[in-house]
């Protein structure tokens, strides 16, 4: 027994050191890539034969080599990886290979079993279309034009057709200009304004010349600057440009100038403002809509005009800003709820109770707001039955998982979301749920997270809405006052439970803590021997990011919509954003002006009813939760400064 014993642990050691080296030989791998040392990725993938990560080194090798590897050996790696995430990765990127050289033949064959594609990819595609004489290539091809983005150069000669064959006119070349300074693509629209005719075409500085200075080019505009389009477009950019900055003296500027103007630029100049005017809460914002009459509204211009006239209870304008709105935004679960409460706050109940029935039951703030308006207490779904051990090990052994799962181990993070994503699409809710365990037993969190939120039927909540951690939590919440569920809900937010995450801006570990704020508050609390490496120390993290919201929350009237926006984006900006009356949370919520925080609150919030709903076993109200926030008043300095 105890030579067999020392066998099999010899057997296992060996085992664990031999994956140990196969790893060691594919990161080595993963840095020739950044140097481009084929020689190096060669002699590795040679070494780990065998070894779940194989194929990828293989891929990396070939991705080098894209130019002139020939149409065999891609073949033949695609064929052993099929259905595979590299397979159609690498196919992409053949893709654009062969659109680039024009080898239509073989893009032709290629195309059809692409999976995830891109706009570079697409507009190859229709260009071969096109070669083909299919006219209807240049119809798809049209609204690519106007969206406010740099377009790939793969997209070029079918505008550059759409402009000769006059589909594309000047007009279109000015909307898609406007289109791009508003989303302050000036690059882009420089590129744009080489396709105007001659007679209006824009000397090389004008752009960032009024970009940089847009008040200057208004004073100095010459009296006769209305006669041309170049004119009018370039002061109709200095006034948009000029609201980003301060609506109010834009709206000052124009007033000298609107007369010169047609109706049409008039309206889109008020869109302008209002859309600035509403994203810093000024009372002007429903008037400058107002003015902008008919005029063409963008999505986030006529989102911005519902959540202004939220602001000001203005439950008519609210109704009229959402049936503008295109109807793929209409049907989103925000506007289906707004509308909704529209409908009731202008007596039509019976509409009102249709649309929130349409959203009622979904496990999102819409949803759970609409559950409160027809009197329904959120309450979990049955809980599906648990995955059998054979359903579990059936999804560990798929080969997606399991190199996933070796991605994971080698610190491949955003490789390993890929690859785990890529193979439980398609997966019905039972073998979700199974990989949601698996992911779970190997304290993955947030792919166990992800995958249970799959499911269509069945379902298992305490999956979805995981509690690890609770003996670094629990105590600390308690000691702390802090609504467990709340907490749980924002760390899920947060980081998903991934202890060394880190952010694109330095925010470390399960509260994502930035480096000043964590030492902010490891020397307000006291906490002895702390330096930054240890922020992603778990018990450490959790309590420098407890005590901090505990700060956060004790300054904002203890309230936790004020609280959690604070903890995204600051306590001054939470204050900034109340209003000068008392507001519903939920309308506080929809209309903080950062995307990221008003999304980073509701989910937060929505988060914490499920959490509540798991620790309680009751039921639960978000609107309840999100209450009322108090207004402004002149005792508002903030106590804790914006950390970064």
């Amino acid at each position: 027994m105890q030579r067999l014993l020392c066998a099999l642990l010899m057997g296992f050691a060996a085992s664990a050191l031999h994956a140990a080296s196969g790893d060691d030989r594919v990161l080595a791998a993963r840095d020739a890539v950044q140097r481009g040392d084929r020689a190096k990725i060669a002699k590795q993938l040679e070494a780990v034969r065998g070894h779940e990560l194989e194929p990828y080194v293989e891929y990396w090798l070939l991705s080098l080599r894209l130019q002139e590897a020939g149409s065999d050996e891609l073949r033949d790696f695609l064929a052993r990886q099929s259905g595979s995430y590299l397979a159609d990765k690498l196919r992409g990127e053949w893709l654009k290979v062969l659109g680039k050289r024009r080898e239509w033949d073989a893009f032709d064959a290629e195309y059809p079993p692409l999976v995830q594609t891109d706009q570079e990819i697409t507009c190859y595609a229709l260009q071969n279309r096109l070669r083909l004489a299919d006219l209807g290539a240049l119809d798809e091809a049209r609204p690519l034009w106007f969206v406010a983005a740099e377009l790939p150069e793969s997209c070029i000669p079918l505008m550059e057709q759409l402009i000769a064959d006059r589909r594309l006119g000047a007009d279109d070349i000015w909307e898609r200009m406007r289109r791009l300074l508003e989303a302050k693509k000036l690059g882009a629209a420089k590129i744009t304004a080489a396709y105007l005719p001659a007679n209006q075409a824009l000397a090389a500085r004008t752009l960032d010349t009024i970009a940089d200075k847009p008040l200057r080019h208004l004073a100095l505009l010459p009296s006769g600057f209305a006669s041309s389009r170049q004119g009018r477009e370039m002061a109709l950019f200095a006034v948009q440009r000029m609201a980003r900055n301060d609506p109010v003296q834009a709206a000052q500027q124009w007033e000298g100038i609107k007369d010169k103007f047609s109706a049409a630029d008039r309206g889109y100049i008020y869109g302008q403002l209002g859309w600035q005017g509403a994203l810093r809460h000024l009372p002007e914002a429903l008037g400058w809509y107002a003015q902008a009459g008919t005029a063409p509204l963008s999505d986030e211009q006529l989102a911005w005009k519902a959540r202004a006239a939220l602001r000001a209870l203005n439950w008519a304008m609210v109704h009229e800003a959402i049936e503008q709105m295109p109807k793929a935004l209409q049907a989103q679960p925000d506007w289906i709820y707004w509308l909704g409460r529209a409908h009731e706050a202008l007596g039509r109940q019976e509409e009102a109770r249709t649309l929130f029935q349409r959203i009622a039951g979904q496990p999102n703030f819409y949803g759970n707001l609409a559950d409160d308006e027809l009197g329904r207490p959120i309450q979990l779904p049955p809980q599906a039955q648990k995955p059998a051990s054979e359903e579990v090990k059936a999804v560990a052994a798929l080969p997606g998982i399991r190199r996933a799962i070796a991605l994971f181990r080698t610190d491949m993070r955003i490789e390993g979301i890929r690859e785990w994503n890529w193979t439980v699409r398609g997966m019905d809710d039972a073998k979700l749920l199974a990989a949601a365990e698996f992911a779970n037993r190997q304290e993955i969190f947030d792919r166990a997270i992800n995958t249970a939120d799959r499911t269509l039927a069945q379902h298992d909540y305490s999956m979805r809405y995981l509690a690890p951690f609770r003996e670094h939590v629990e105590p600390k919440a308690k000691a702390l006052q802090l609504d467990q569920g709340w907490v749980y809900g924002l760390m899920r937010q947060e980081s998903r439970f991934i202890t060394n995450a880190k952010s694109v801006v330095g925010a470390k570990g399960l509260m994502q803590l930035m480096p000043k704020t964590a030492s902010w508050v490891a020397k307000k609390i006291g906490l002895k021997d702390f330096h930054p490496g240890r922020t992603n120390d778990t018990d450490v993290n959790v309590t420098l990011g407890t005590n901090y919201l505990k700060m956060v929350l004790d300054e904002l009237d203890s309230h936790p919509v004020l609280a959690s926006a604070a903890y995204n984006a600051g306590p001054g900006r939470a204050r900034k954003w109340r209003d000068v009356k008392p507001i519903e949370g939920a309308i506080y919520a929809e209309t903080i002006p950062f995307n990221e925080t008003r999304d980073y609150v509701k989910k937060v919030m929505s988060n914490a009813v499920y959490y509540s709903a798991l620790f309680d076993g009751r039921p639960q109200s978000l609107k309840t939760r999100l209450g009322t926030i108090g207004p402004k008043n002149g005792n508002d300095a903030t106590k804790i400064e914006d950390l970064p």
